[in-house]
């Protein structure tokens, strides 16, 4: 797993936290060691527990999405993971050299899933669910055969008093 977390500023003023950038093969054993890293990077920002267990969610939902279908069981690429926390939350890029999404678009997840028919939604169901209800900006294009997704957390808000 290589990662690059080099973006300081050499001005006087405190760095910007460093964008987390992770490059890593598309298995699941090097999914789960990217997302320890990922939440270990975002340490700094000192989410809640609630707040950590969403941003690991949507991750390995994404993720896990890309080694499935994009490299299905051959597992031979690699994926690269972006994140930057802005003042609107956590801004994340995942790309891919594996197979594109069919037809294009996202998966138009249901508005309400019923739990006793979790087992019969059909691909790009409960997980495209679970992302598209925790994260926002959802995005995805195909550019030079690599796969480009796109996302907001909002999470790292900061309090506002009313």
């Amino acid at each position: 797993m290589r990662t690059d977390m080099s973006d300081r500023s050499p001005t006087s003023a405190p760095p910007m936290p460093p964008d987390i950038r992770l490059s890593f093969p598309a298995s699941p054993l090097a999914v789960r060691r990217a997302l320890a890293s990922a939440l270990e990077g975002l340490a700094h920002l000192d989410l809640t527990a609630d707040e950590q267990g969403v941003v690991e969610l949507v991750l390995a939902e994404a993720l896990n999405n890309v080694i499935e279908h994009a490299y299905g069981s051959q597992h031979r690429g690699w994926v690269e993971l972006a994140c930057r926390h802005l003042s609107d939350g956590l801004h994340v890029e995942i790309r891919d050299e594996g197979r594109p999404l069919p037809d294009g678009p996202l998966p138009i997840a249901p508005d309400r899933v019923n739990p006793a028919a979790l087992e019969t939604l059909p691909e790009g169901g409960f997980g495209w669910f679970l992302i598209r209800d925790l994260a926002r900006d959802a995005a995805y294009h195909r550019t030079d055969e690599a796969n480009h997704l796109t996302f907001r957390i909002a999470v790292g808000l900061p309090l506002r008093m009313h």
